[in-house]
């Protein structure tokens, strides 16, 4: 790396951390709900269908706020756009605590899906023109370290402070941070170039609105990571209910194992995940998609384990699918970020945002709670393993469509 290059990189890790941290606090709050969710639905006498439809609410105006983000985010500086996402969602967690039925609840959680919206779509375009295409797997492996950390919090904080002094307290011990970090990124991260780190020619698939429709990198990798989202998202949401209800787990100790679990195995997965990824792309420019693939067709076998194992395999067997679930975080997002160029990269992201949560964890909370009302959450649940199924086909399938990868000298690879 030439001398005058430190620079930059030294400003793009810092750059990184405070994005991470940032998103850290984004999944905090997105987890607390789940953590406290037995609650809520006791004192608002609320149904299986109900209390997943909290999280559909979310999700929709998550995916109705993102094209228009993402069309903003082509055209506009992204730096106050992420300081104000953080800031609707950080105000929209703290007046929960004046929430009093189900309705105004509801009504809530739609507004955070608005402010999340902006981060999720602007922060790994910022990050990917910090860095070029062969470093970006480790990058955003590090970046997504923030959503297996950020659920285990949640989990956890939820399950001791929902425990101790009601649902309300988590939100509002989980609003305050996210402020305080959009005020760092704010006045010390700088606005990077868009294109400034790209290696790959932009050509008219990767670099235009209308070729991007017809990229099948981009969407081989969009639909199975739908898929897998389909299965995360349901998971996330039923899990900590599914052990307090099959197994007779406490609230706290629900929270707690799913926390410690969730922790261990995010970071351990998707450390493992992006290391192998980056191995393979060595000598394998399909290794985003490929390690993405394999995540889904290990994770199968353990997570009929949880579902409908043996009560003494329940937690061995949670660890091992989770484990293997968090595999394809920095590889498929990475995949997402290098099938398109600079100039249409925001509105990229923004239409996989939509579409992972409009085919995934949008309907998925509903669905199994819905089947949950009428035959059991055993059987809701397995509603996810049809899921996986499918984006391991796809993303098998979509290996052919990955770029190949030019040899980069900063990389260090």
């Amino acid at each position: 790396m030439p001398h005058d290059e430190h620079p930059r990189y030294s400003h793009a890790a810092w750059a990184l951390g405070l994005l991470t941290a940032l998103n850290l606090f984004n999944f905090i709050d997105r987890y607390v709900l789940p953590g406290v969710q037995p609650l809520v639905q006791r004192e608002f006498h609320a149904t299986d269908e109900r209390m997943g439809a909290l999280t559909y609410a979310f999700f929709i105006t998550y995916m109705l706020a993102a094209p228009l983000t993402g069309w903003l985010g082509d055209r506009m500086p992204r730096k106050p756009l992420v300081v104000a996402g953080a800031v609707v969602w950080s105000v929209a967690t703290l007046l929960t605590a004046t929430v009093h039925d189900y309705n105004q609840l509801y009504f809530r959680h739609a507004v955070v899906g608005i402010g999340e919206a902006t981060f999720s779509v602007f922060a790994p375009a910022m990050i990917a023109d910090m860095y070029p295409e062969r470093i970006r797997n480790k990058v955003l492996s590090i970046f997504y370290l923030s959503i297996p950390i950020g659920a285990a919090l949640g989990y956890l904080i939820a399950g001791q402070l929902g425990s101790a002094y009601g649902w309300r307290a988590p939100f509002l011990a989980s609003a305050g941070p996210g402020v305080v970090i959009a005020i760092l990124i704010f006045f010390f991260v700088s606005e990077p170039q868009r294109g400034s780190a790209d290696r790959l020619q932009a050509t008219p698939m990767r670099a235009t609105f209308a070729g991007m429709l017809t990229n099948p990198g981009y969407w081989t990798a969009t639909l199975g990571m739908a898929m897998m989202v389909f299965t995360m998202g349901g998971i996330s949401v039923w899990l900590p209910t599914f052990l307090s209800r099959i197994d007779g787990y406490s609230l706290s100790r629900a929270n707690q194992v799913l926390g410690g679990v969730t922790v261990i195995d995010g970071i351990l997965g998707t450390i493992v995940g992006g290391w192998i990824a980056q191995r393979w792309l060595r000598t394998n420019h399909r290794a985003l998609y490929l390690v993405s693939a394999w995540s889904a067709v290990l994770t199968l076998p353990a997570a009929v384990m949880v579902f409908f194992g043996p009560r003494s395999l329940l937690v061995p067997s949670i660890l091992l699918a989770e484990f293997f679930l968090f595999l394809n975080t920095g590889p498929l997002n990475a995949a997402i970020v290098n099938s398109v160029s600079a100039a249409v990269r925001s509105s990229a992201i923004a239409l996989n945002l939509f579409l992972i949560h409009a085919l995934g964890d949008a309907p998925s909370p509903r669905l199994i709670g819905a089947i949950s009302d009428r035959h059991g959450l055993r059987l809701g649940l397995g509603l996810t393993l049809i899921t996986l199924v499918f984006s391991a086909a796809i993303l098998f399938f979509g290996a052919r469509f990955a770029p190949p990868l030019p040899p980069d000298a900063e990389a260090g690879t």
